[in-house]
């Protein structure tokens, strides 16, 4: 019985990001706003690559 499932495991790992994250924004508000800004900028600035990639192609 305390063997631990992938099943098991699974919700462990995701329970404890959501976890880390919901720390992280309630204690430093700023630093986890800026740390969704940047990843929104780095896909904008992905998806804007790949646009000129495909009108290159044509």
């Amino acid at each position: 019985m305390g063997v631990v499932t992938a099943v098991q495991a699974k919700k462990v790992i995701k329970w404890g990001a959501i976890g880390m994250a919901a720390f992280y924004l309630l204690s430093k508000p700023a630093d986890a706003a800026q740390t969704v800004h940047g990843a929104y900028n780095g896909l904008v600035s992905a998806g804007n690559s790949m646009a000129q990639f495909f009108a290159q192609l044509t």
